[in-house]
């Protein structure tokens, strides 16, 4: 009989996909907005400030990553900011004077950064596309992956862009 053999070529093509989804942090994210400890929620007074934030019970960050971020026009001095952090400190994972979603790529980056990326050594690998992922990710893949790898690719493995050779 006339059998045919399928040969799957993407898998006979020995290339290593990775899939920058599996860095993604899963610590939760919270936003903290200033605004609620200000006087007449505009200026900050120290005492006023004080007593504002030692009425917060912090505890309910434990284990978060906080997103501090202050969304009425206000000129918050680095002293107020100071003593919010050491009201946080015993319970936050992670906290920064920025937005959920850019709190969110900085510790993605951080996980990608400080990732075991020796198993892609002399490989063929593939950085998998995503619509959804910030092109940074994507940036810092590239540069942590160039001095490790055979070649590097984006896209998926049947039909990958190649971005170099060596």
């Amino acid at each position: 009989m006339n059998q045919k053999i399928f040969i799957n070529k993407a898998e006979a093509s020995g290339i290593i996909a990775l899939d920058l989804l599996n860095y993604k942090p899963t610590t939760e994210i919270v936003e903290l907005d200033i605004k609620d400890h200000l006087f007449m929620g505009l200026i900050v007074k120290e005492k006023e400030f004080k007593e504002s934030i030692a009425a917060v019970d912090f505890s309910v960050y434990n284990e978060k990553a906080v997103a501090i971020v202050c969304s009425v026009d206000a000129i918050i001095p680095p002293w107020a900011l100071m003593m919010l952090m050491e009201k946080l400190a015993p319970y936050v994972v992670y906290a920064d004077l920025n937005n959920a979603e850019t709190v969110l790529l900085d510790l993605w980056k951080r996980r990608l950064m400080y990732a075991d990326l020796k198993c892609f050594k002399d490989q063929k690998v593939v950085v998998r596309a995503r619509a959804d992922h910030d092109p940074a990710l994507y940036l810092l893949a590239a540069g942590l992956l160039k001095p490790l790898v055979k070649s590097l690719m984006y896209g998926e493995i049947g039909l990958p862009k190649v971005i170099f050779k060596s």
